[in-house]
């Protein structure tokens, strides 16, 4: 028996001047696989991993996606979020 399951995380700085997003991968709650905005592409965490950040590389239109979901994800969902987070600090 195993557990895989991904997570898409938004790290915001001030507001959203700077934004990063993680697209990570889990198999078992060992991070394997990660796609890091602020890097571009895919990056291997364990080998593992390396056969998917190799394939996703490969894939322009998918990285493209990726990248742009710093928009259309993360600063997209910002004001739905951030009432519930940065104004009851």
């Amino acid at each position: 028996r195993f557990l895989e399951y991904s997570t898409g995380e938004c790290y915001f700085f001030n507001g959203t001047e700077r934004v990063r997003f993680l697209d990570r991968y889990f198999h078992n709650q060992e991070e394997f696989v990660r796609f890091d905005s602020d890097v571009g592409e895919y990056r291997a965490v364990t080998e593992l991993g390396r056969p998917d950040a190799e394939y996703w590389n490969s894939q322009k239109d998918l990285l493209e996606r990726r990248r742009a979901e710093v928009d259309t994800y993360c600063r997209h969902n910002y004001g739905v979020v951030e009432s519930f987070t940065v104004q009851r600090r």
